[in-house]
């Protein structure tokens, strides 16, 4: 009778028909997941080895740092490198605390009603807009209505009323995430609302708030519209390697209206200082994106579920 044993038990283990067939589906559907995935990576990674390649011969540390020369021909970007970054971050200032407390108080005290389902819609209706729209919002708004003219606080106010309703989406939604039972404990040991989400959901939600914020980035820092209306000019004269060459109610040069501006209205400019100016303005996304991947990465370790 333990002669027969093992037989009984390899036949109990033994892969039946109708597993084997569920294992081969399951290898058919990872290989093929695998190969879309290669496939969203294999454009990008030609698209930028082609800009680098055909940037290459102006990629240089004066092109960073140097003025524009011989009407935009010539010289670097370091005037638009500079008023791109003052546009994102004032912008960034601007929305992310806005977009942040509107989303906590959309998902944690806002009831159920009419009223709330209709902002919400409009939210999320705000995202799609154009940003032409946009840019036409900021002129009457900022520019006009509120008198600021044409400055950087005018364009990054625009750029925030833009990237506001992903942000605030993406709270509302990192907020929802974190499990219900985590308030509930902290409600039963005399905890506050605001303690509750002060200490206990806001920490757990901060990864999916972050995962908005660097959509925005990317949004923000390409955008050519809004800025062209609100802040941006033509030309503006600065010292080479002056980090605070502009004034918040001044307009500013930016990295997406000058490279609009020297590929469609200055000609003869050389062709690598074209593709080196796309080069740097997509570094300059990507620097801004790692630094908050890497922060999100860093707040997902310190969940506590």
């Amino acid at each position: 009778m333990n002669n027969h044993q093992p037989e009984i038990s390899s036949a109990l283990f033994t892969a039946t028909v109708f597993t084997r067939k569920k294992q081969r589906m399951q290898r058919i559907v990872g290989i093929v997941f695998g190969i879309m995935a290669v496939a969203i990576l294999i454009p990008l990674f030609v698209l930028v080895t082609y800009l680098i390649i055909r940037a290459w011969p102006s990629l240089t540390w004066d092109f960073l740092t140097d003025v524009p020369k011989n009407g935009m021909r010539g010289g670097g970007i370091w005037p638009a490198l500079v008023g791109t970054i003052y546009t994102v971050t004032f912008s960034l200032l601007i929305a992310v605390p806005i977009g942040v407390m509107a989303g906590i108080y959309l998902n944690e005290y806002a009831k159920d009603s009419w009223f709330t389902r209709i902002v919400n819609m409009a939210v999320v209706n705000l995202a799609g807009v154009p940003s032409i729209v946009h840019a036409l919002f900021g002129v009457g708004a900022f520019v006009l209505f509120a008198g600021m003219g044409k400055s950087i606080i005018s364009a990054s106010f625009t750029l925030a009323i833009m990237t506001l309703p992903v942000i605030i989406v993406s709270t509302t939604e990192a907020l929802a995430s974190v499990p219900r039972p985590f308030r509930t404990a902290c409600w039963n040991v005399g905890a506050s609302k605001w303690q509750t989400i002060r200490t206990i959901v806001l920490p757990n939600s901060i990864s999916g708030i972050l995962t908005g914020v660097i959509l925005q980035v990317c949004r923000a820092a390409g955008e050519t519209a809004p800025i062209m209306f609100t802040g941006a000019v033509f030309f503006k004269y600065v010292q080479r390697g002056d980090f605070f060459p502009y004034h918040l109610n001044e307009q500013c040069m930016a990295l997406s209206y000058h490279l609009h501006t020297i590929s469609t209205q200055v000609p003869g400019v050389p062709e690598p200082m074209l593709y080196a100016t796309a080069v740097v303005l997509l570094g300059f996304v990507l620097i801004f994106n790692s630094f908050a991947i890497v922060l999100r990465v860093y707040m997902r370790n310190r969940k506590k579920w």
